[in-house]
């Protein structure tokens, strides 16, 4: 499948020009289990992370079928503010199925897949999986009739939190006197998402019609940091008072 190129195609198009990145470079995406208890399946996460500036969103279905993960997919896709050009999954045929690459061919975005028995092909969404998604929800069981729940906890304001408010390391590459190549975090490379969004030039030309960063600048700015942080934990606290009076 072919996709558009040059500076129209998305933001990654440039990208990859200077960070001298394969094809592969994109969103990146995996499922997280909430667990079983006596024979019932929990509900399943679904994460998407952005590998330039690990753009994060998040959302939840009952179960990993077509039925539910095809709108799923579609509402993550467009909650983003820019163009994706590349989907990266791990081999899961939840993902590397006909329905999810008939929907990403319509959507002009290549589907890519990691190489088997390479766990560290989606090493970035598996980190978000643990340091976030996990360190806010855990992992106990939690039902698949609460889906719906979760999803209106991610979309109403926990995505905005990981996106506009908690920053992310963004690390350098430096060379030691021997020549080995190592990764550098430096304080001054911390920065929310949407800071490090904000640092590439002429970004305006990436983001979708119907973006600005004036109204980007307004999302950013409507919450101090802080109180977002008490905003997303106060609806964290009222998803659990309702999953655990089910």
């Amino acid at each position: 499948m072919q996709t558009r190129t040059g500076r129209k195609a998305g933001i990654f198009t440039c990208l990859r020009a200077y960070t001298h990145r394969q094809a592969r470079t994109g969103r990146r995406v995996d499922t997280v289990h909430q667990g079983d208890r006596d024979g019932e399946k929990g509900v399943y996460h679904v994460n998407t992370v952005d590998e330039i500036v690990q753009w994060e969103v998040a959302g939840a279905v009952e179960k990993i079928t077509e039925e539910h993960l095809i709108p799923l997919l579609g509402k993550i896709i467009g909650s983003y503010p820019y163009r994706i050009i590349n989907f990266h999954a791990d081999n899961g045929s939840e993902y590397v199925n006909s329905k999810v690459a008939e929907m990403l061919n319509n959507l002009l975005i290549k589907l890519t897949k990691s190489r088997p028995r390479h766990s560290n092909d989606n090493a970035l969404a598996e980190t978000k999986n643990g340091w976030v998604l996990r360190k806010w929800l855990g992992y106990g069981h939690i039902g698949q009739k609460h889906a719906k729940g979760i999803n209106e906890f991610y979309f109403e304001c926990f995505n905005e939190y990981l996106n506009f408010h908690r920053p992310c390391a963004f690390p350098i590459t430096v060379k030691d006197k021997k020549g080995k190549i190592k990764k550098k975090y430096r304080y001054q490379d911390y920065m929310t998402p949407y800071e490090k969004l904000r640092s590439i030039p002429d970004v305006q030309i990436y983001l979708k019609e119907s973006i600005t960063l004036e109204r980007l600048d307004k999302i950013a700015r409507r919450y101090t940091d802080n109180e977002m942080a008490k905003k997303v934990q106060l609806e964290r606290d009222k998803l659990f008072d309702k999953i655990l009076a089910a």
